[in-house]
């Protein structure tokens, strides 16, 4: 299991952990992701780092869909993917509906064709055979609407061909997860559990694959786990109590919030409804301290030193091939380091 850094997106004034990157650098870490939501985005950050940084992957956790064109992502992962001399990752997502339709001003109608029909386009641009063009239920190229001047023009990518740039996709849903394992090279899942695999998602994931002819071995199952190491584990859970509260409370309206069905899935069904109920209702920190101790330990790795080792072998001896870490100190970094050593 490789080990990655993520980054997460900036709240207030964006401040870039480079001692931290470096040193994960220095220390053989696989990569170091950026995300976005409405704020920084999510390539600026590791096209920063990039210069700064020698052999670590620079990976988007995830570009929002939405917000590009297929068209304008492909040219964003050419260029930063031979600037840095092929290192870069592309994490691809659709958001929600709140950020795509009040953010972005964009549909969030038909989700599955349309991630599956910008993944087929950026592979297009990628491979470069052919001038481009495309036919689809949500995108067609040249534009072909009712308002189109009729000049449109098929063109190919001025820059050389790099199909071998790796599209991850981010999916927490079952059918999102499905056409991920399908379509992808690999999977970017927020609050995975080692122990709900199994019932959560390996049929998903197997079933994707099979539609494509791919294994296991082929897919990068990417995601990423909050550390918080303390020899008080009340304050471990506290400090991350008010992340899946926002997310499990706030992130969507009632009824389509991808993150409270995950908890719900996760057999937290009675407090994500209790969270989502005190947080829509403006009761934050009563939402805050509704989050389950239980919740908090399936989705991250908090603790004193021991505990952690002992509850990181759960992520070892599942299907994880890179475990990204949401850490904010190079002391954590190195410790978890030394774990997977010991752990073997």
């Amino acid at each position: 299991m490789r080990l990655g850094i993520m980054l997460g997106y900036a709240a207030g004034r964006i401040e870039l952990p480079v001692e931290l990157v470096q040193e994960a650098d220095r220390l053989g870490v696989y990569a170091v992701w950026a995300a976005e939501a409405y704020g920084s985005d999510a390539v600026t950050p590791v096209a920063w780092l990039g210069p700064l940084t020698r052999n670590i992957k620079l990976g988007t956790a995830i570009m929002q869909m939405p917000g590009r064109t297929p068209a304008n992502a492909a040219m964003t992962a050419m260029t930063l993917h031979q600037l840095s001399g092929g290192r870069f990752l592309m994490g691809l997502g659709l958001s929600g509906p709140q950020v795509v339709e009040g953010w972005h001003g964009a549909s969030y109608a038909r989700p599955l064709t349309r991630t599956r029909e910008y993944v087929d386009i950026i592979r297009r641009v990628f491979q470069r055979r052919e001038p481009l063009t495309y036919d689809g239920q949500v995108y067609q190229l040249p534009y072909d609407g009712p308002d189109a001047t009729g000049l449109g023009k098929p063109l190919k990518s001025t820059l050389g061909a790099t199909p071998d740039i790796p599209i991850y996709l981010a999916a927490i849903g079952p059918k999102n997860v499905e056409l991920a394992a399908e379509i992808a090279d690999g999977w970017l899942p927020i609050f995975f559990s080692p122990q709900q695999y199994e019932a959560s998602y390996k049929a998903h994931v197997e079933a994707g694959l099979a539609r494509a002819g791919k294994s296991l071995a082929n897919f990068d199952i990417a995601p990423s786990v909050s550390v918080v190491m303390d020899d008080n584990l009340e304050v471990c859970y506290n400090m991350l109590r008010p992340l899946l509260a926002l997310y499990i409370g706030g992130m969507g309206a009632k009824g389509r919030n991808f993150y409270n069905d995950l908890a719900a899935r996760y057999g937290y069904e009675a407090a994500a409804a209790e969270i989502q109920d005190l947080y829509l209702s403006g009761r934050k920190g009563e939402a805050m301290m509704a989050v389950p101790a239980g919740l908090i330990d399936d989705v991250a790795l908090v603790g004193p030193r021991e505990r952690i080792k002992e509850r990181l072998s759960l992520w070892l001896g599942g299907p994880v091939t890179t475990l990204n870490l949401m850490i904010h100190n190079v002391e954590t970094l190195r410790t978890v380091i030394e774990l997977v050593g010991e752990l073997g």
